[in-house]
């Protein structure tokens, strides 16, 4: 029987407009009435996703930045962080000043007003990756200094061209073997790909069934639905795991469903109401 729902946000409970049908909405909502335990697993800002899923009104725990943060939506409380230290973080950004990469740095300053450090305004122009306004508003400019600035970092986003990435994630696995959880973002309407290299034991998966367990709920009583690389893990290790039919080619090929419907026809309920009738 299962007990908890993971859902990923962009290009999956998400349309590519970046809004949840009627469909995805009431499917939700029942189902929290009903008992289900719902939680929102992406890569996004705590911040960021709180605003994209402020109709549904009930109560969610979020799992943000790939898994480096979970918070409780009733109070904004912190559940459980995972940080790149400063070290770590120095060694990602001298490796993508030598490919001419500029990141966008995640951090953990929702308080503060702001979720991403960016080293200065030209590159910041130049690699932007998102058009959503509240991403421009939570940014943070430091121009020359981001090497000192490197607390409470969540994740490090390199933006760009599929192959450079695919190349800078393999070096970075060579180069520093388990030092680093990364992983390239194929499908992303963003950028043509995404770069996010994070602490080894930040993932998705690891902070799900670590919350999971502290209220009773083990792996197979789980259902996971996602379209990406970074969803692979819960998609794998969930008792049920679900690829959108729009998904990256490794999230299908690993998934015990592939849905029939994609993110922009309400592919959540379809396959939601059919498993759980």
């Amino acid at each position: 029987m299962y007990k908890l729902i993971a859902l990923d946000l962009d290009g999956t409970l998400l349309t590519d407009d970046k809004k949840i049908t009627k469909e995805n909405l009431d499917i939700i909502n029942k189902l929290i009435d009903k008992g289900f335990e719902i939680v929102i697993a992406t890569g996004r800002s705590y911040y960021s996703a709180r605003v994209i899923t402020n109709n549904i009104n009930k109560h969610l725990i979020y799992i943000c930045n790939n898994g480096n943060i979970v918070r409780d939506a009733i109070d904004d409380r912190v559940i459980s962080t995972t940080f790149l230290n400063s070290e770590d973080s120095k060694i990602v950004l001298q490796e993508g000043i030598k490919r001419e990469l500029y990141p966008f740095i995640h951090v953990d300053y929702f308080q503060e007003g702001y979720d991403i450090l960016v080293g200065n305004n030209l590159n910041y122009k130049k690699r932007k990756y998102t058009r959503e306004p509240n991403f421009i508003s939570r940014t943070k400019i430091i121009g020359d200094k981001l090497e000192e600035n490197l607390d409470r970092v969540l994740s490090i986003v390199y933006p760009g061209e599929l192959d450079i990435l695919l190349d800078f994630d393999l070096s970075i696995k060579d180069l520093y073997p388990n030092k680093f959880n990364s992983h390239v973002m194929e499908n992303s309407i963003q950028a043509e790909a995404l770069l996010e290299v994070m602490n080894p034991v930040g993932t998705k998966w690891n902070s799900l069934i670590k919350y999971a367990n502290s209220i009773g709920i083990q792996a197979n009583e789980i259902i996971a639905m996602g379209d990406n690389n970074n969803d692979i893990e819960m998609i794998i290790n969930a008792g049920l795991g679900i690829a959108m039919k729009n998904g990256s080619k490794l999230a299908k090929e690993i998934a015990d469903i592939v849905s029939e419907k994609d993110n922009n026809e309400s592919g959540i309920a379809f396959e939601l109401k059919k498993i759980l009738k």
